[in-house]
């Protein structure tokens, strides 16, 4: 094997979200390729991306590939559902042949229209992912028989970002939006936000035991292995340490990266630019 392709091999997996939630993906990615080094981005300065227009978002996106491009990443995973649903094709086309690209909506409609057989697939995320119908338009597009019911649900994401899980003011807020009509009588739910597998347990309790409650994390760190293993791009030798950094720091961010990945974790702050 020649120096260059040991060079590939090692090249850290990029990984972005607009905060903490893309840390559900980290750890599992970690968890299922331990070698992998892994990169991360936070966007806390600009988050919650749910709220944002479709042009800073696809913003926002560009300059955090253009950055992980900078840090030779082989692979950027955008682990956010509102900029996998608006950004994956401008990034991909950015980004070129430079790296890998992979969302987080994609793999997770295979796994679900492949255990779903028939009934209602419910659907909750931002307000920005919810209007895209990106889980709905895939999901009819590969199974057509399925009913799809998409409910934004827009104060989650920030809940979540101030610490607001496991508690008595979550769980009012989360069954106050799975009692919606529109969510009646689903047979499963898509967490469609890499921050509500942190609130996973506490959508769990709202419904009966059978339900498929089903977030990203698994299913994408799967895929990741799966497009490296196919490109033969898995690094099977010693790896880097990873790097966190995040736009604006938060306790919260940092709080929460330590839960993920065990031991002492250093936060590095990168300003995307000054607005």
């Amino acid at each position: 094997m020649s120096v260059s392709k040991q060079s590939v091999l090692k090249s850290p997996i990029g990984i972005f979200d607009s905060g903490i939630g893309g840390l559900t993906v980290a750890s599992a990615i970690h968890n299922l390729l331990p070698n992998e080094t892994l990169i991360y981005f936070g966007d806390t300065a600009h988050l919650p991306y749910g709220d944002k227009s479709a042009h800073a978002i696809r913003a926002y996106s560009v300059a955090i590939s253009d950055y992980l491009l900078s840090k030779k990443c082989k692979m950027i995973v955008i682990a956010c559902n509102t900029a996998s649903s608006i950004a994956y094709e401008t990034v991909k086309q950015h980004v070129g042949n430079k790296a890998i690209v992979v969302n987080v909506i994609d793999p997770v409609v295979a796994s679900v229209v492949k255990k779903t057989k028939a009934g209602k697939v419910g659907v909750i995320g931002t307000k920005a992912t919810i209007k895209t119908d990106a889980y709905g338009s895939r999901i009819k597009a590969l199974k057509p028989e399925l009913e799809v019911a998409s409910l934004a649900t827009p104060l989650l994401a920030p809940m979540i970002e101030e610490g607001f899980f496991n508690n008595n003011i979550s769980r009012t807020i989360i069954h106050s939006y799975l009692s919606k009509n529109k969510l009646k009588d689903i047979n499963s739910l898509i967490l469609a936000c890499t921050h509500y597998p942190l609130i996973k347990s506490e959508i769990k309790s709202f419904f009966p035991e059978h339900m498929l409650v089903v977030d990203s994390a698994e299913i994408v760190a799967g895929e990741v292995g799966r497009v490296l293993a196919r490109k033969k791009l898995l690094n099977t030798g010693s790896k880097n340490p990873h790097h966190f950094y995040v736009s604006d720091y938060t306790s919260s961010f940092e709080k929460s990266t330590r839960l993920f990945f065990k031991g002492k974790i250093k936060l590095e702050h990168y300003a995307l630019w000054e607005l």
